[in-house]
């Protein structure tokens, strides 16, 4: 009998460790607590993939070499706990794959703006002409692309006049915390963290600094040929690398001018500097506005930069990017108030940019499942802006405590129509209506993607009505 892999959770990562895992000569057995889609259930079946559903069954789960677990799994769940003590080594699916590839590795991590980040360095790459692919927390799975590389790399081995090696791949990776857990022998070629800041503490005991030692797993391998880029105005950034050392290129960004290698800027333009040469990039026709994205586009042009990619690739990239859903997401104007969707800011730093980059009066959208947030951070930047907050959640007591002597009106609902009804009534032509709920979405939706969806629903309806 070959040697038996066991991937725990069925999604998009895991279904993709499945089908790499099977290729490579593995047993391979897939348990899913939960229902698993008909879509996976397919690729598993074609594959010749045992698999179950709604169950973990320990006697075939403890009988593997190794097991690959879904991010979503934290090792406090009975069943990792058990494969541990049976010395069972526990990977996630990043760090499988990463086995099997030889190709450049740009990961991406940071508590806010790492999606947009690897979205737009993405974007950019590929308006240069390079050979990237995105995967990690967002897109296709990263061991399923690998799959397809590998496949690719035999057919090119038996035939290679007809079919030449193509140049460099380049992934685009977006990791977060939960990923990077699970990551041991990875190394990343290009390592990003935008900032750090208060958040998944429940994951973490509750200690900020186990949650900033999981995102620094990012540089644990890297070495003097790699490049680490990150946000120097994150102070807890800052004050981890008074503690730890790495060997690679060190990229800081910040939007406090200075003289070092790295980049710094405002909504204007960003001048980075490498290595003695300087770029200047103007920003005042990119498509991506606020302090927030100032810091997301520094990071994503050193990236950039790093691979050779000039300043007007670059440029022309900021002027037809399209950012992913839920971020800053603009749904309609209803009676001269503007409607924007920021479900994905479900803590209190990314609500703070969010509200920082609207300088119209507004009416703001917030609650849902509290972190334990300090909002007193947001008082001074709603001051004189924010004229009523909407709380959109169950449990709202904690944000009538925080603002009701900072915002002049405050109402609460569980319904996104009458939230709508509200912004209406309250607002008025000139206005700005923000969802930037600083919570999480577990009380009233499925994720924070639901949450966003049956907002702008409600505004294109409420518009179709007007």
């Amino acid at each position: 009998m070959s040697d038996k892999i066991v991937i725990l959770g069925s999604g998009e990562s895991g279904t993709g460790a499945a089908l790499l895992a099977k290729y490579k000569g593995y047993e391979v057995f897939v348990s899913d607590a939960g229902k698993i889609a008909d879509k996976y259930k397919q690729k598993l079946t074609e594959a010749g993939i045992d698999f179950e559903e709604g169950r973990h069954t320990e006697e075939k789960i403890l009988s593997a070499i190794e097991i690959i677990k879904s991010p979503g799994i934290p090792d406090k769940a009975e069943i990792i706990k058990k494969a541990k003590k049976a010395k069972i080594k526990v990977i996630g699916e990043i760090e499988f794959a990463g086995r099997y590839t030889n190709a450049k590795k740009v990961c991406i991590t940071g508590t806010n703006g790492k999606t947009t980040t690897t979205l737009l360095t993405y974007h950019i790459l590929k308006k240069a002409g390079l050979n990237v692919r995105l995967a990690g927390n967002i897109g296709n799975s990263f061991a399923e692309q690998v799959l397809e590389e590998c496949r690719s790399e035999k057919v090119e081995d038996r035939n290679s006049t007809l079919n030449p090696l193509p140049s460099t791949l380049i992934y685009v990776l977006e990791i977060s915390s939960f990923m990077l857990d699970s990551m041991f022998d990875f190394k990343a070629d290009i390592g990003v963290i935008t900032n750090i800041t208060p958040d998944h503490l429940d994951r973490y005991d509750y200690k900020i600094d186990n949650y900033v030692d999981s995102k620094f797993r990012m540089v644990q391998n890297m070495d003097e040929n790699g490049v680490f880029i990150y946000g120097m105005d994150s102070e807890l950034i800052e004050n981890k690398l008074i503690e730890i050392e790495t060997p690679a290129k060190e990229l800081p960004f910040s939007i406090y001018p200075d003289e070092f290698d790295g980049a710094c800027g405002d909504e204007e333009s960003i001048t980075i500097q490498i290595d003695g040469k300087e770029t200047e990039i103007d920003l005042t026709k990119s498509v991506l506005k606020g302090k927030h994205n100032v810091y997301n586009t520094m990071a994503a042009s050193l990236v950039a930069i790093s691979l050779g990619v000039t300043k007007e690739t670059i440029e022309a990239a900021l002027q037809d990017f399209v950012n992913h859903p839920h971020r800053m997401q603009f749904c309609g104007e209803i009676n001269g108030i503007k409607f924007i969707n920021d479900s994905k800011a479900t803590n209190v730093d990314s609500a703070w940019y969010a509200l920082d980059a609207i300088k119209e009066p507004m009416v703001w959208i917030a609650g849902g499942v509290d972190k334990g947030n300090d909002y007193s951070a947001l008082y001074e930047v709603i001051k004189g802006k924010v004229k009523a907050l909407v709380c959109l959640g169950k449990e709202n007591e904690k944000l009538f405590k925080a603002f009701k002597n900072h915002i002049p009106v405050i109402k609460e609902t569980q319904s996104v129509e009458d939230c709508i009804k509200m912004c209406i009534e309250l607002g008025t032509n000139g206005d700005v209506a923000l969802l930037s709920p600083c919570c999480a979405s577990f009380d009233l939706f499925k994720n924070y993607e639901d949450r966003g969806n049956q907002f702008m629903e409600a505004v294109g309806k409420f518009m179709y009505i007007k």
